[in-house]
């Protein structure tokens, strides 16, 4: 192949690369994903507390809440006490805080709220839509979470975890589906999703968390905007109850723990679709 022909192949070659490239480069992007807010007014309201007004709550029931978990188990670095005049909740015009100080014997206590009775007294619902209004306390060692548990299946208590802060991770919360197995045999599963927000924005402002029970997913909100999606299993859509809390360590040192250290949350609410 003489001079010529080289030069003309290599200028072919390159004509053809040019054409893919310039094709590439006009190829239209494929369009984001779509951003998914739920739309409230496919439900109504089914349960409400704003917090305004004087706390229904005594230790063990009967009242709209409980100041334990139903199966009475504690967990962290807090004790979870019995209400008290001021402490661990307070309400008023800006609804309920959750206070985690240290007592006179330098030991931390704080506070849980569930909506059902360890007789079965209380507010449980089966699907729907569930949210709180809240502000998350800063600092390491603070481990607020609202969740929600169903205690009626056959082999599993589930447990659904709408927002679970760890105060060491600042830029972002967990949502969970644990299964807790009842039968012989059957193993725990679980589910999380870690979602990354700015560095202390759950911490410096008011956020709605949501989570939404639907026939085959469970759908997690942030603000009403869709942030997480997993399977929903049987024992997920079995009536479940309400809890928040305070608590503080889940592993990390409460060394640097601000006490006292208050989770603010203006409501909690449920709602059934029309």
């Amino acid at each position: 192949m003489n001079t010529q022909m080289r030069l003309i192949k290599v200028r072919n070659v390159a004509i053809a690369l040019t054409a893919v490239l310039l094709a590439l480069a006009s190829k239209p992007e494929a369009p984001a994903a779509e951003d998914h807010v739920l739309n409230i007014t496919h439900y109504h309201e089914t349960f409400s507390e704003t917090f305004r007004g004087p706390l229904d709550v005594t230790p063990w029931g009967p009242s709209k809440w409980i100041a334990h978990t139903p199966w009475r188990g504690d967990f962290g670095d807090a004790r979870f006490s019995d209400p008290g005049a001021g402490f661990p909740f307070t309400t008023g015009p800006h609804g309920l805080k959750i206070i985690a100080r240290k007592n006179a014997d330098n030991k931390w206590e704080s506070g849980l709220l569930c909506s059902l009775d360890p007789d079965g007294h209380g507010f449980a619902q089966a699907g729907g839509y569930f949210e709180a209004r809240m502000k998350l306390p800063p600092g390491p060692g603070v481990w607020p979470a609202y969740w929600l548990v169903t205690h009626t299946g056959p082999d599993y208590n589930a447990e659904i975890d709408v927002v679970e802060y760890y105060g060491k991770f600042p830029d972002g919360y967990h949502v969970t589906s644990h299964l807790w197995p009842k039968a012989k045999g059957v193993k725990p599963q679980s589910q999380e999703k870690v979602i990354s927000v700015p560095e202390g924005s759950l911490t410096e402002a008011f956020h709605t968390y949501g989570v939404e029970i639907l026939d085959d997913d469970l759908v997690f909100y942030l603000d009403r905007h869709e942030v997480a999606r997993m399977p929903a299993s049987p024992a997920t859509k079995l009536p479940l109850s309400v809890l928040l809390d305070l608590a503080l360590g889940a592993g990390w040192p409460v060394k640097q723990t601000p006490d006292p250290s208050i989770l603010q949350v203006d409501y909690v609410k449920a709602f059934l679709r029309n």
